[in-house]
């Protein structure tokens, strides 16, 4: 499903953005909605299902928009019939039961029209479009009524695939709450009530006080509290089933990436992989004093994010973090001096230069001096080249001698 955003920004075009999912992306993208009006003047969506115009408004004093309900103005009407006729023939042409209606010129119901686009949604076959303006709130509500209507539900998916790590073979569990418990731990966050994981629940039910099986560590670990997150607000609930993402509280041991699940029926799902950091900086602390807090808050933070990595270089003994970027290095950066209150500077990792030899020569030289009553001398010659790579034996270049007079 495709969504155009930003109708209301200077310079905005449907239709174009239309022709580049087709030319990008597919071919089979068809609007389920046309805008009523661009830029300042978008106010709307026509809905070719309904062949209805939903006009937004907005609410005195309010961030919120109400909408209404009306015909389809005048000026909309031919390009509203025009694209609706044309998915109609699309789906008509993916789905078999819609043939005979759409020969016949019969008019069409419209749950017949939302079963058959969900049904050459889900297959992939054809992608609907609709269109907004996620800034504004115009045109939101029939976005999320599109998601529930057309894109899969949990139970519209295979069952989920895995390894029994006891038997080494593959295993599956069904997205149903009265299968076996199971869970993938997609991110951990250290806050100020402890190590918070984030679950998406794939089977089964967890509730509060619960214990589960981290089996990555063949351990048990206790779930103390579940939550529901609404960004940064969080609710209490007392149990979870699957098809549900949520935070747990109590896990203290089991990283990004485990699978978590009931200990007599045990599962491990695909591990995430995560690419390797491509920008790096160094970091030191102000005084001895935050040496310890910036460590704790290293580690916290390389635990919670894979892709951020600290290492200590042993040729500048230098600390130096990596990241994904630079923006991702300075939410760092700005997490370890508010967060941690650490106070730490950051710059540039010192490179550590070397001299070597880069071409053969030979040289030779004369050692004399006298000590005590004798005098000594020598003439040692040297050989050097460049190192080949390989381990070879060190041959001495200074061959000493000894003439008394």
């Amino acid at each position: 499903m495709g969504f155009i955003n930003k109708m209301d920004r200077t310079g905005a075009d449907f239709y174009a953005d239309l022709k580049s999912i087709r030319e990008r992306l597919t071919k089979n993208a068809y609007p389920i909605q046309l805008p009523i009006g661009a830029e300042a003047s978008f106010v709307g969506v026509i809905d070719l299902l309904q062949m209805k115009a939903i006009i937004f408004e907005e609410i005195p004093d309010e961030e919120a928009r109400s909408f209404r309900i009306a015909d389809i103005p005048a000026e909309y009407s031919a390009q509203a019939q025009e694209y609706r006729h044309k998915l109609i023939e699309a789906l008509a042409d993916k789905d078999e039961s819609l043939v005979e209606s759409y020969l016949s010129g019969a008019e069409i119901n419209i749950n017949t029209l939302i079963n058959a686009i969900r049904k050459v949604t889900l297959s992939g076959q054809v992608t609907p479009v609709l269109c907004g303006t996620a800034l504004q709130n115009i045109g939101i509500q029939p976005v999320l009524d599109a998601i529930c209507a057309y894109l899969p539900s949990p139970l519209d998916l295979l069952p989920q695939a895995g390894i029994n790590p006891d038997i080494n073979k593959p295993v599956t569990r069904k997205h149903s709450a009265d299968e076996y418990f199971s869970g993938l731990v997609f991110k951990s966050e250290t806050d100020r009530h402890g190590e918070l994981s984030y679950v998406r629940v794939y089977s089964g039910k967890v509730e509060e006080g619960s214990t589960v099986y981290n089996p990555r560590l063949d351990k048990r670990e206790r779930v103390n509290k579940i939550f529901i997150m609404h960004a940064n607000q969080r609710d209490q609930i007392k149990i979870a089933s699957a098809g549900e993402i949520i935070a747990v509280i109590g896990l203290k041991n089991t990283a990004t990436g485990d699978t978590i699940c009931d200990a007599k029926h045990s599962i491990v799902y695909e591990r995430m992989t995560f690419p390797e950091p491509v920008v790096a900086m160094a970091i030191e602390p102000k005084s001895s004093a935050d040496r310890e807090k910036l460590a704790d808050a290293l580690g916290k933070l390389s635990h919670d994010d894979p892709t951020f990595q600290v290492k200590t270089d042993e040729e500048t003994a230098q600390t130096i973090i990596a990241g994904m970027g630079e923006l991702h290095l300075e939410i760092i950066k700005n997490r370890i001096l508010r967060e941690y209150n650490v106070a730490a500077n950051v710059g540039a990792p010192q490179v550590a230069y070397k001299e070597t030899i880069t071409s053969v020569s030979q040289g030779e030289g004369t050692f004399n001096r006298k000590i005590g009553e004798k005098e000594h001398y020598a003439s040692p010659a040297d050989h050097p080249e460049p190192d080949s790579g390989k381990d070879t034996q060190a041959v001495p270049a200074v061959y000493p001698g000894e003439h008394k007079k």
